[in-house]
């Protein structure tokens, strides 16, 4: 067997750290994650291993053991250090740029298979202050833009059975407070406005950092997805299953993509 325990550096547990063990040919023979006090055991022949540790926001961490017959190989306490976070983006406005981002939902038909779709028409500008805690964003989606490659369906989430974009043309989001949850993790909590109701959301975001375009310019990327719940926002799946409509679930996840450049 192998175990060892991945601490942080003030000795906290990092629960869900992702390992790998492989064999002294490189060849990957087992994988998982730490339990919630931070430990991991396993069972593997005997043998050389190289164990790879990594968890968000710390540097990656390595090591070899020796597995001897039917005993315990431990490494005991592995602490992992933090990373250097990425270099944030400079105060300004920047503008969410359409052509490289994406807004994406899944969810599920009452007992079918999964839905992917995506809104294709959104705008949204994203304001930087000195203090990253204090920055702001506004970002505008065109309800009726909404996209799951059939035409029937999308038809029908624009009808006032759904979205009722006659009355609700657009999905609004005011985030208006970040958070550093630590490493490249923020959650951004903000306004959402959604068929006429506005709720407190949560974006889980990944700050992916800065480079630069095809055409030189800067730009910064992120990754962020939330879970929203139908009944919120007033659209109830049980009236509609009571109607015999076919419905997705009563919760939706969302993903976005976003690149943002300086507002010229």
């Amino acid at each position: 067997m192998l175990s060892c325990r991945v601490l942080d550096p003030v000795n906290e547990p990092v629960r869900n750290a992702e390992f790998a063990v492989s064999d002294a040919m490189g060849r990957k023979v087992v994988s998982g994650g730490t339990d919630p006090f931070g430990a991991f055991v396993t069972t593997v022949p005997a043998g050389e291993y190289r164990l790879a540790v990594s968890a968000e926001g710390f540097t990656p961490y390595r090591a070899t053991a020796t597995v001897g017959e039917n005993a315990l190989a431990s490494l005991g306490d592995v602490t992992l250090q933090l990373a250097r976070p990425p270099e944030l983006p400079a105060p300004g406005d920047w503008d969410i740029e359409p052509t490289h981002s994406s807004i994406g939902f899944t969810a599920r038909h009452i007992g079918l298979a999964r839905i992917h779709g995506r809104f294709n028409s959104f705008a949204g500008v994203v304001r930087i202050e000195e203090r990253m805690d204090q920055s702001a964003m506004h970002v505008v989606i065109d309800a009726a833009s909404i996209d799951t490659n059939v035409r029937m369906r999308d038809e029908h989430l624009r009808s006032a059975d759904f979205l009722d974009v006659e009355r609700y043309p657009t999905l609004e989001f005011y985030g208006e407070r970040f958070t550093h949850k630590g490493g490249s993790r923020w959650a951004v909590t903000g306004a959402l406005s959604l068929h006429g109701v506005t709720r407190t959301v949560t974006l889980d975001t990944e700050y992916l950092g800065l480079g630069n375009g095809m055409g030189g310019e800067m730009r910064a990327a992120c990754r962020a997805r939330t879970e929203l719940h139908r009944d919120d926002f007033t659209v109830s799946w049980q009236t509609m299953l009571a109607r015999g409509i076919a419905v997705v679930g009563p919760s939706i996840l969302v993903e976005l993509d976003v690149q943002i450049v300086p507002k010229g």
